[in-house]
């Protein structure tokens, strides 16, 4: 991208934008790293500890996998709240829809081969019926597949790290050798997917051309894991530029999941692409200070906005076979709908696509027939966004 272009996007952000505001209080519910392998279980874990790493120190040590019980302990938690209008809470799922296969020996190799999640999993792991629980809730309306990546993680950090003899490439032998693809926290160094660390400020996101190859092939995996095209996407690390937008537009995904930080009310780019930010930070495994009261008054200053309470909540919240992230989790969710809806009455549960129709229509379908919003444009000044507080 050169200067003249990258002034000019920048230069974007200090234009008004029309955003998209609401007269009901509307949940929408983002999730990222669905299908991501991590830790292989409790033999990884011991083989990590063996090989010296002090597996512990934060969460994302024991990130590992959701199970189809996992699965069908959300079910039924999203399954025991209703709307307004009688529909279930839906978990807008980011797949990674593939996972990095350690039994071609890349470590030797030099060279990283995927193993699509519609062929199965990496050797030695094992999760039966996962691919079925995922389909069941799409099929049950309270899951809702969207497009997050194929690795998440930058390959071409990854090459370099495997090319040269250093502390980077020992630590990648060692999380292989126990089947661990990668703890992100501890090499922060492999960036994501459309973004590479290593090069310089202004030119870390990987050239259009290459980020075209990438979702191309994603999209491609994604529509034979789940027989549809995409609607929305989330870019891992939420590391996505204007060329990652266009391309995305040219697949057909409608809209763009952004992380938190503003409270930004909903906007269609320059390519027509919806763009949602994330409003509600909903991370019991990840935050020590963790309270759903406070994700009750961020959800309520959205609602003092006219703009959706976006809650962002990663997989391993819902993981449980390493360590039991899940049942606080799932505790922490009951709560924060039943408070929801004591308060709000008239509140409203979407997914992005409903979203997308609600602007475009002042209306979205459900089973039970077509449900109107007010639906008001406001403009403003996404540079100077009010940030996000409770």
């Amino acid at each position: 991208m050169n200067l003249a272009r990258k002034l000019w996007l920048r230069g974007l952000d200090l234009l008004p934008t029309a955003g998209f505001h609401f007269d009901r209080p509307l949940v929408l519910l983002q999730s990222d790293d669905w299908g991501r392998a991590g830790l292989r279980d409790q033999e990884g874990l011991e083989r990590l500890r063996g090989a010296g790493i002090n597996l512990g120190e934060r969460p994302y040590d024991f990130y590992s996998l959701e199970t189809a019980e996992d699965l069908s302990a959300l079910r039924e938690v999203l399954t025991r709240h209703r709307d307004s209008v009688g529909r279930h809470p839906c978990l807008e799922m980011n797949f990674i829809v593939a996972n990095l296969d350690l039994s071609k020996n890349p470590a030797k190799t030099g060279i990283l081969n995927f193993l699509s999640l519609a062929e199965g999993l990496p050797q030695g792991w094992n999760r039966p019926n996962l691919v079925e629980g995922y389909r069941s809730g799409i099929a049950e309306g309270v899951f809702h597949a969207a497009l997050h990546g194929t690795s998440h993680f930058c390959r071409a950090s990854v090459e370099r790290a495997m090319a040269g003899d250093g502390d980077r490439a020992m630590l990648l032998r060692t999380l292989w050798e126990a089947g661990t693809p990668y703890i992100h926290w501890r090499m922060p160094w492999i960036g994501y997917e459309y973004w590479d660390p290593a090069q310089p400020k202004d030119e870390r996101f990987l050239p259009k051309e290459s980020q075209a190859d990438l979702i191309g092939q994603t999209v491609g995996a994604f529509a034979k894991l789940f027989s549809a095209l995409p609607l929305s996407a989330c870019a891992p690390g939420y590391r996505a530029n204007d060329d990652t937008h266009r391309t995305w537009s040219q697949h057909g995904i409608r809209v763009a999941q952004n992380g938190p930080g503003s409270l930004i009310p909903p906007f269609f780019d320059r390519h027509k692409v919806l763009h949602l930010a994330r409003t509600v930070e909903f991370e019991p495994a990840l935050n020590p200070a963790f309270s759903v009261e406070t994700c009750v008054q961020q959800a309520e200053a959205c609602f003092a906005r006219g703009i959706p309470a976006i809650v962002s909540m990663h997989s391993i919240n819902f993981h449980s076979t390493v360590r039991d992230f899940r049942s606080r989790t799932l505790q922490a969710v009951d709560e924060f709908f039943a408070a929801l809806k004591l308060k709000y009455p008239n509140l409203l549960y979407l997914h992005d696509e409903d979203l997308r129709q609600l602007v475009n229509n002042g209306a979205y379908g459900t089973v039970g027939g077509q449900v109107q919003v007010n639906v008001t444009r406001k403009t403003f000044i996404k540079a100077v966004a009010a940030p996000r507080g409770v």
